[in-house]
Order: C-alpha cells, then sequence, then structure tokens
C-alpha cells in the first residue's frame, strides 16, 4: 500500500510525467482548437499553469464514452510503445497522432481514462 507521502509508481517509478488533465465540457470555449480526424474541439491547455485541457465532442466522434465522459490524465513518456510491453493495461484506443510529432494512446486503469503522450525530439527542444 502507498503511504500519502509517496509518489504513484507512475511517476515515482516508471519515471512518467505530468502532463495535462483532460476535462469534458458541453459548453464552447473561446479559441477552441479543432481536431477534425476525433471530431473534438479543445482548449485552455495553453493557458493553463496547470495544464487543464477542456475537450468539447461533436456529435458522432468516434472517441470512446469513457472519454468523452470521464476526465483523464495524461502523462508524458519517452517511448508508448517500451510502455505498452513493460506494463499489461487495458488499451481503450490504438495508439494515433493527433498532430505532427505526437503520439498518444489511452489506457483505463479502475474506470478511469489515462492518457500516454510521446513527443518526437525535435519537439521537446
Amino acid at each position: 500500500m502507498r503511504k500519502d507521502k509517496e509518489q504513484p509508481l507512475a511517476t515515482g517509478q516508471w519515471g512518467w510525467k505530468y502532463h495535462h488533465i483532460g476535462i469534458p465540457t458541453k459548453k464552447i470555449i473561446n479559441n477552441e482548437k479543432y481536431l477534425a480526424e476525433f471530431k473534438i474541439a479543445v482548449a485552455g491547455f495553453e493557458e493553463s499553469p496547470y495544464g487543464i485541457e477542456w475537450m468539447r465532442f461533436e456529435k458522432g466522434s468516434q472517441v470512446p464514452e469513457l472519454i468523452k465522459t470521464i476526465p483523464h490524465i495524461a502523462f508524458e513518456v519517452d517511448n508508448i510503445d517500451i510502455e505498452l510491453t513493460k506494463h499489461k493495461f487495458n488499451i481503450i484506443t490504438e495508439t494515433n497522432s493527433p498532430s505532427d510529432g505526437v503520439r498518444v494512446v489511452m489506457i483505463e486503469h479502475n474506470g478511469a481514462p489515462i492518457e500516454l503522450i510521446e513527443f518526437s525530439k525535435g519537439l521537446k527542444e
């Protein structure tokens, strides 16, 4: 059992880094960025000192219902493929690229969606 002062395994031992929390909303937010492939509008990340990203899903979005209804936490990892082989995860979306130089995969743990995000080396600099 993890004690209050201890980091969770993902950050304390596996080396994952917190990146953002994605919160589903039905509200239209100024300066939304539209991801046509997923029928999602996202907003707020660039301005949030805490990494809060609002996600508004259009009708017909093929994103799993769990992601549309439950906030997710995202962790940056060095290599998604390695993480998926090191741990046994319940994968809820295939690895995909929502933008240039970015790869993501969504997993589920105890009913909560979790995003793993990997940036190509050029984007980190």
